[in-house]
């Protein structure tokens, strides 16, 4: 999903941003031949989610400069650690630091958020597998061997496969890329559907006679009676929207395993142990990239 095109095409229009005319500061201070050593440098714990990018921002200025990663993608990481060593011409080095630290601090904060949330479920299902609050057995999902932690559409413009690919580091699963990818009926369609006289049901049948049959369809659900007629129309997900917990236990009592489980809706690392232990397959977070704190890493320079 992240693929070089993509990495080169959004380098470039960030340089561009943010040296427009070149770099001034550079230009008058730097000798133009002038090598030099930085290091990349953890200044908290966090988790690694970035690095092509980061190494692209270095070579599109130039080729040359050498990138010495000492950490990949999806590695957790320590305050204090040096996570790659960057040697090469000065001035460009200097030009490509901001826009390299700004893709991979934000990139790695998605990913220690993420790995947060994938930690906190994962929790529940260890010592005997008690539920969040410790009086029960947690429901186990029937799609996945464990809750899944995924993403949504709330990303930033112009940024959302960095976001998406940041959430796998993490441990995260990705939802659909985008309007494109899958079938989302939410309330403001199926309320579009009403006033043409078309029920929940027969909107979901309508969408599977006209799309192909590899096409996935999700309904949003917000109450438990909407429930059986997502299921009679055939919804290959079923996502249980700001449901309480009591609720997501009956949602996913109702669905049976008749469809993938989703639970959604203000969702924050203290409350999805307990939205886990309900059973349902796929928690989605909005949070994990429309609020999270990049991660701060530093550029130290050596010699």
């Amino acid at each position: 999903m992240l693929t070089p095109h993509l990495i080169h095409t959004a380098v470039e229009t960030a340089l561009a941003e943010d040296a427009p005319y070149g770099d001034v500061t550079c230009e008058t201070t730097i000798p133009a031949d002038e090598t030099g050593v930085a290091n990349l440098t953890a200044r908290e714990n966090g988790v690694m989610s970035g690095i092509d990018v980061f190494t692209a921002a270095f070579h599109t200025l130039d080729p040359t400069i050498a990138v010495d990663m000492r950490i990949a993608d999806g590695e957790p990481f320590a305050a204090g650690q040096t996570l790659a060593t960057i040697r090469g011409n000065v001035r460009a080095m200097l030009t490509a630091e901001r826009v390299a630290l700004n893709f991979t601090q934000h990139m790695s904060g998605i990913a220690t958020m993420t790995a947060a949330f994938v930690a906190a479920v994962d929790a529940i299902y260890e010592d005997g597998a008690a539920d969040a609050d410790g009086t029960g057995p947690v429901t186990m999902p029937r799609r996945y061997a464990r809750t899944r932690i995924a993403d949504t559409r709330k990303t930033t413009p112009g940024l959302r496969p960095f976001e998406k690919y940041a959430v796998v580091c993490g441990g995260g699963h990705n939802h659909r890329y985008g309007l494109s990818d899958a079938v989302m009926l939410k309330d403001n369609h199926l309320a579009a559907l009403a006033a043409r006289g078309i029920d929940l049901a027969g909107a979901i049948r309508h969408v599977r006679e006209q799309v192909g049959h590899t096409t996935h369809i999700e309904v949003e659900v917000d109450r438990l009676d909407q429930i059986p007629a997502a299921i009679e129309g055939g919804a290959d997900t079923i996502m249980l929207d700001n449901f309480t917990l009591d609720d997501t236990r009956r949602g996913v009592a109702l669905i049976d395993g008749r469809a993938i489980v989703e639970a959604s809706g203000n969702m924050t690392l203290e409350r999805v142990p307990a939205v886990a232990s309900t059973g349902v397959d796929v928690i989605s977070v909005g949070a994990l990239t429309h609020s999270v704190c990049a991660v701060d890493l530093g550029l130290d320079w050596a010699k």
